[in-house]
């Protein structure tokens, strides 16, 4: 179905998507991510778009409002989910 002017989204919006992260060391996330939801509390391993790789340790239910390029494997515990 096609959108409607009254439906069109903005970065404003809520997220529209939804899936299960799978940590990778070489592979970038499929689509981008606006925002991380923490399922099950661990560390997440993030790389932002300048290379840098970062540890956030959340608890479940938390969210972590950054645009990832990759979710690396090593050093990522827990279950995180992204929102498109």
């Amino acid at each position: 179905m096609p959108k409607s002017e009254s439906r069109a989204r903005t970065s404003l919006d809520a997220g529209y998507r939804h899936w299960q992260i799978v940590p990778n060391d070489t592979q970038d996330l499929p689509d981008a991510a606006r925002c991380i939801f923490c399922q099950v509390a661990g560390t997440i391993m993030i790389r932002d778009e300048a290379g840098i790789d970062l540890p956030y340790t959340l608890t479940a239910g938390q969210l972590l409002p950054f645009h990832p390029v990759r979710v690396l494997a090593t050093g990522t515990t827990g279950t995180f989910y992204a929102w498109t």
